[in-house]
């Protein structure tokens, strides 16, 4: 095992962070600039302090990764995105971190050298979906915090691009990039960058079955200790981990330089040797000491979830102490000529690279001569470069005078000199005007024609219910509900789509694709596809040009929707977070609209009745009751695959809803005005009789000009967007 091979991965939210991360020992630093980034709160970076930085960590041998892991509108792909990366990829930006497989495609396009790592906002979960991405052009995926390290050892088995693994800091509670909490309750959102962590407040809860909550006090059931894996760093590097990476850009330096310094100390004792690992109590309270939430944990690497992973508070704790900063300083050697009557010329080293320099002329003394001490003082004065002398020869003339301020400039040049040939190799041309797709700046699809309505279904009466109707164009269906419905002869009225899990963990369950080959032959549409690795399963059995994306699969912009065209999709879902006036420029020829249904808040790992009550794998709920007396229901899936023949031990998620659902009865003008190809109706916990009364209403105002019944329903962010 090589230490090149295994990096150090250090997060830093201000210049002073990043050298903090660089002083401690960190491989490569994550940083934010002034737009796109996933930490919309943190100091984060100016566009000079960037190249600045790239400058810097090239001269010291590091890496410096940008954070472009947002989603994006189309907008600030048309006017921002550019400009923001041109200069940055002029000087040699060694990667971009991002969410937005349109913002993906569009830097491929006109960044071409630029590496691109897929954020952990993508949530990544498996072979398929990180194979999906190194067909596209990733040169590596941070993979979903939630894996297992059996997990990643599968992942890294099955492809040859990089894995990049969080192995200390912060745990979100929903999986990475499928939290809406925030930017559905108060309009800030977590795609954003601006997430208000609505996870570490308290809450009341109640088993689903039960009316009454029992009396807690400031009890935060969605608030996840944070993770410290200094004990298992030889099992994740095994696992094939080749990036570990520290969250904390919201952090102050101290942090990041204590944090960094103490992985750094247990990374090169692994890899000098891994029968002399082991962590001592002292360094494990020291990490603990600079801050941490109810203790800490090992994520879950080594566990699916439990109330051992949990806080149950928010409470910070810190021990008073903080890393000492330390200023990074490359060695350097010299060789300084001064000889009457030639130039000054000086000679600078650093590994392989030399520069030399001449300037002035050096003089005889006409009195008093310099000595070499006096000049050796002067050419000493390193200051704030990024150099220290390791040794300087000075080969001179005994009775010459220099002037003081030629030997600074020298000095100077030389070293400025020497920064330019570390970091030219680096440096890259881009193109002077950016190329967007092909889509871009066309209409918002105008179909001329309403709409078909589709409806997806988690129970059989929903799906009984709904099948009957005849403005039901089709169904989106789990398995066990599609099992009746082909069997009943459905899909020769209906067009049917067999819906994934929200989550994707495990391989399929045995004969279920032989079962979807059959069920395609006699009749089904396609699949309802919910995350990358569900994706990556069809591609893999040559399916993949059946897949519907869900609201999931994020297509914020025109180059998104352009990206999943050309992997000829039948059709992508509007996400959830934008608003009209947003859709309106968005190309919606090949789209589906929910207008009514429970928005997942949050998926999530983690199991609020296991770690409240106990495990009974019955797919019940739990039920959550926030500060303002709203109540948000939990959903145990505990069967993700609903085949009814799975293993007991299945990779089970929660989804948590919204407490209202999300309906848009009244704005059916302006919704038909959009040009989608079909409308949704998504159910979840409905009964037979309001999924009745949900359909008359909803297909009703939209098939039948009805007006529309006064109900309380969210607008979500059709309206008001998505910060």
């Amino acid at each position: 095992m090589k230490k090149q091979e295994i990096e150090l991965l250090s997060p830093a939210g201000s210049y002073e962070g990043f050298e903090a991360a660089i002083g401690a020992g960190a491989d490569a630093v994550y940083v934010g600039g002034p737009d796109f980034g996933a930490r919309a709160y943190a100091q984060n970076f100016t566009q000079e302090e960037l190249i600045r930085a790239i400058r810097t960590a090239h001269i010291h041998g590091r890496k410096l990764y940008l954070t472009v892991n947002t989603l994006l509108k189309n907008r600030e792909i048309r006017e921002k995105l550019f400009d923001s990366l041109k200069p940055l990829y002029e000087a040699g930006l060694d990667a971009v971190i991002v969410q937005d497989l349109g913002v993906f495609q569009f830097i491929r396009r006109n960044f071409p050298d630029m590496h691109i790592h897929a954020s952990t906002q993508m949530a990544v979960t498996g072979p398929e979906g990180m194979k999906f991405l190194e067909e596209q052009g990733a040169a590596r995926v941070v993979a979903a915090r939630e894996l297992s390290l059996e997990e990643l050892a599968a992942m890294h088995k099955e492809s040859s691009i990089e894995i990049e693994a969080f192995v200390h800091g912060a745990l979100c509670y929903s999986l990475s990039g499928q939290c809406l909490m925030s930017s559905i309750l108060g309009g800030r959102s977590g795609n954003r960058g601006r997430c208000a962590q609505p996870c570490r407040l308290p809450y009341q809860v109640r088993k689903g079955e039960d009316r009454k909550f029992p009396k807690t006090e400031d009890l935060c059931p969605l608030s996840l200790k944070d993770i410290c894996t200094l004990d298992i760093l030889p099992e994740i590097v095994e696992a094939g981990v080749m990036s570990l990476k520290i969250e904390g850009r919201m952090k102050q330096p101290g942090y990041t330089a204590g944090v960094t310094g103490m992985y750094r100390k247990y990374l090169d004792i692994l890899l000098e040797n891994r029968q002399n690992y082991q962590v001592t109590d002292k360094d494990r309270k020291y990490l603990l000491d600079i801050f941490n939430r109810g203790g800490s944990c090992t994520g879950y690497y080594k566990q699916h979830n439990g109330p051992s992973m949990m806080a149950f508070s928010n409470e910070k704790k810190t021990g008073g102490v903080s890393g000492e900063l330390t200023k990074c300083k490359e060695k350097i050697t010299g060789s300084l000529m001064l000889y009457p009557e030639s130039p000054a010329i000086l000679q600078v080293s650093c590994g392989d690279r030399q520069v030399v320099v001449s300037d002035g002329e050096v003089q005889f003394a006409k009195e008093h001569p310099m000595s070499e001490e006096r000049i050796r003082k002067q050419m000493e004065k390193l200051g704030n470069t990024e150099f220290e002398w390791e040794s300087l020869d000075i080969q001179m003339d005994g009775n010459i005078f220099v002037p003081v301020k030629l030997l600074n400039e020298l000095r100077r040049n030389a070293l400025a000199a020497l920064g330019e040939e570390l970091c030219a190799p680096m440096y890259r041309k881009a193109a002077d005007r950016p190329v967007f797709a092909t889509m871009e700046g066309s209409p918002a699809g105008k179909n001329g024609s309403i709409p078909g309505m589709f409806i997806s279904c988690e129970t059989m009466e929903q799906a009984e219910t709904a099948w009957q109707r005849d403005e039901v164009q089709g169904l989106y269906l789990p398995y066990f509900v599609m099992e009746q419905a082909m069997a009943r002869g459905i899909q020769n009225q209906k067009e049917l789509y067999l819906a994934f899990p929200y989550i994707t963990r495990e391989q399929a369950p045995e004969h279920f694709f032989e079962t979807a080959l059959r069920w395609l032959e006699e009749g089904m549409k396609g699949f309802l596809v919910r995350n990358l690795e569900s994706y990556g399963m069809l591609k893999k059995q040559g399916l993949e040009k059946s897949a519907v994306l869900d609201a999931t699969m994020y297509t914020w912009n025109n180059e998104a929707v352009d990206f999943w065209e050309k992997q000829d999709i039948l059709k992508n879902t509007v996400p959830l977070e934008l608003k009209e006036a947003e859709m309106r420029h968005r190309d919606n020829r090949n789209s589906e609209l929910i207008v009514y249904g429970y928005i997942p808040l949050m998926q999530s790992a983690q199991c609020v009745r296991k770690n409240i009550a106990s495990c009974d794998m019955c797919e019940g709920s739990m039920v959550l009751k926030d500060r303002y007396d709203k109540e948000f229901t939990a959903v145990c899936v505990c069967h993700p695959w609903k085949t009814g023949t799975t293993k007991t031990k299945e990779r089970c998620y929660n989804i948590i809803y919204n407490s209202l659902p999300y309906g848009l009865l009244k704005e059916s003008k302006q919704v038909l005005a959009l040009g989608m190809q079909s409308l949704r109706i998504s159910l979840t916990m409905e009964t037979a009789k309001e999924t009745e009364q949900i359909l008359d209403e909803f297909l009703g105002v939209y098939y039948h000009n009805r007006i529309p019944a006064e109900r309380n329903f969210t607008k979500g962010h059709f309206k008001r967007g998505a910060e």
